[in-house]
């Protein structure tokens, strides 16, 4: 652009001033680290000219060899992206700030380790996040959105989960020992497709459950109360349902190798298994 603008000067009009200056219409404090650079071949630009400025500049002007090297220095000024998992402080810090009627959000975000046990957690959207080893033990989860979260390895004992959406989650080596799924109104908590390989889930409310096509491999259900709950293609092999309570429970088309069904409370009906 500047190369065309004084090879054919009588084209472009330029102006001139009484000193036989070239008057150029654009930003001086822009143009001068431009200007420079074409002098002295460096680029410099002084504290307080914001370089994107300049960047537009060079733009402008088509030095696309100057272009480059200011992209590379902004990039280099942006601050490294922050991976680092939430800390309890953090999260309880972003409650109290957050209305009591407003939807809390927090897709995608990293909590992974941390310490949320006894915290009313109840309608978050944690969709995609990572609760990997986190301490969830008594927290309030009703009708929270855990969808595609990973919960490997993390605590949820004696976590109340009514109406938890788990649809895909991970939750391979969860403690869920003692939980609350069952909601007086009716509302059923849904884990279908979930990956639940070798969880502890002793003791727990599942009354109406949907374990749809779930991954329930050496997982440990023990004394459970799954009545009307949803099994039908669930992958049950070697896992130990002693002393549940399957009473009119779907398991249709559900792998119950190796299974263990001692003490039931309710007997198993072969309409219930097919497979």
């Amino acid at each position: 652009m500047l190369a065309h603008m004084f090879r054919e000067k009588d084209v472009w009009g330029n102006k001139q001033d009484e000193h036989g200056a070239y008057l150029i219409d654009r930003s001086p404090e822009y143009f001068e680290p431009i200007l420079n650079y074409l002098r002295h071949g460096q680029l410099i630009i002084n504290e307080g000219i914001n370089i994107r400025g300049v960047l537009e500049e060079a733009r402008f002007f088509g030095i696309e060899q100057l272009a480059e090297q200011l992209e590379v220095a902004i990039k280099n000024t942006q601050p490294p992206e922050d991976h680092s998992p939430l800390s309890r402080k953090e999260f309880v810090r972003f409650l109290l700030a957050t209305p009591t009627k407003s939807e809390l959000r927090c897709q995608g975000l990293n909590f992974s380790g941390a310490d949320l046990s006894r915290l009313d957690l109840r309608y978050i959207n944690f969709k995609m996040a990572n609760l990997s080893r986190c301490n969830l033990s008594h927290a309030n989860l009703c009708c929270s959105n855990l969808e595609r979260a990973d919960l490997s390895g993390a605590n949820l004992d004696g976590a109340n989960l009514q109406g938890v959406k788990m649809l895909c989650s991970n939750a391979e080596g969860a403690s869920l020992k003692g939980c609350n799924f069952e909601d007086p109104s009716g509302l059923k908590a849904n884990l279908e497709g979930a990956n639940l390989k070798g969880v502890d889930m002793e003791g727990s409310q599942m009354t109406g459950i949907n374990l749809r096509v779930a991954t329930l491999k050496n997982a440990k259900l023990k004394n459970c109360n799954l009545r009307g709950a949803t099994l039908a293609g669930t992958d049950l092999e070697n896992c130990d349902l002693s002393g549940c309570d399957l009473q009119e429970a779907n398991l249709r088309g559900s792998n119950v190798k190796g299974a263990i069904f001692e003490e039931m409370l309710t007997p198993l009906h072969m309409s219930q298994s097919v497979r």
